[in-house]
């Protein structure tokens, strides 16, 4: 299979496209510096893209059976203006000149996976959370209900779509677990904001495994969540991760502490509860490789 991957040098799209090329697919990466793209993954094919300004080039589509969609700008940072701008631009944006470019496309390709989040679904307390729950109304909320209806139009030209929603992806190289390691290894961890609210995590293998799943089953469309079947509390998560280093988990970070590092309005949106649960991907067979935290952080530090 030909695969292409947008946001292919992430932390997830590497990782995608490795386990793609260790199963003998081959993989076709759009990047602004192709060159230097090239360098961190030579056995890629790398085309140009400015992914907000212009659809791909049509040759990068040539030929390639799937697409996998995984571009989009940082979230954890102070969300100014600029930056808001810049999340919903990457996302957005990035996403219809790509399914704009698939769908004028001769031979286009059988099925896109794009990614979304599971802030799609706003801070929900302790209810649980499925794939049938309404969108929230913060500015998370909003970019992940306009970045799937970008992805939408896929569908309308013939091409299976299925959407991700992604919660904590869990890699010591990047995002959430990176930031947290250093402060547990030197015992000054701990649950944040209070520890109450719920998290939708999942392991790095995962992530990827759901969605080389959904490449490979003609069946699965629609939205599933990408997280564990066992979410658990911040409090929880904090515990486990000292358990997986072998160091204490009791120094609390409170909120104004989190709102004074990130800025309020991320505040929020980082420690917002949202009981995640894979529905949709457990009823169609996924089988999670870890589904309970204290193994999957063992496994990852």
């Amino acid at each position: 299979m030909r695969v292409l991957v947008t946001g292919a040098s992430g932390m997830i799209g590497a990782a995608v496209c490795d386990a793609l090329l260790a199963r003998g697919d081959e993989v076709v990466g759009l990047s602004r510096d192709p060159a230097r793209a090239s360098d961190s993954n030579p056995t890629a094919r790398w085309y140009p893209w400015d992914p907000t300004t212009e659809r791909p080039p049509g040759e990068a589509l040539e030929g390639v059976d799937a697409v996998v969609n995984l571009i989009g700008e940082r979230i954890d940072q102070r969300l100014t203006d600029a930056a808001k701008e810049r999340i919903l631009a990457t996302r957005e944006r990035a996403t219809k000149n790509l399914v704009d470019a698939i769908a004028a496309a001769s031979n286009p390709p059988r099925v896109l996976i794009s990614q979304s989040a599971v802030g799609r679904y706003g801070d929900r307390g302790e209810a649980i959370v499925d794939e049938s729950t309404p969108a929230g109304d913060d500015f998370l909320a909003r970019v992940c209900v306009r970045w799937e209806a970008a992805a939408a139009p896929a569908a309308d030209a013939g091409v299976r779509l299925a959407i991700t929603r992604t919660g904590h992806v869990l890699d010591p190289s990047g995002g959430l677990l990176k930031q947290l390691l250093l402060p547990f290894k030197l015992g000054v961890g701990g649950p944040l904001a209070g520890g109450r609210w719920y998290m939708p995590w999942i392991h790095r293998d995962d992530v990827v495994g759901l969605i080389l799943w959904a490449l490979d089953r003609p069946e699965a469309d629609g939205v599933f969540n990408s997280c564990a079947p066992n979410p658990v509390t911040n409090r929880d998560f904090s515990t486990a991760l000292g358990h997986a280093l072998g160091r204490p988990a009791i120094a609390p970070v409170p909120r104004f502490a989190v709102a004074a590092i990130l800025g309020g309005e991320m505040a929020e949106a980082a420690t917002s509860s949202i009981r995640a649960v894979p529905r949709r991907a457990l009823d169609d067979g996924y089988s999670f490789r870890f589904a309970e935290i204290e193994p999957a952080l063992r496994n990852l530090v």
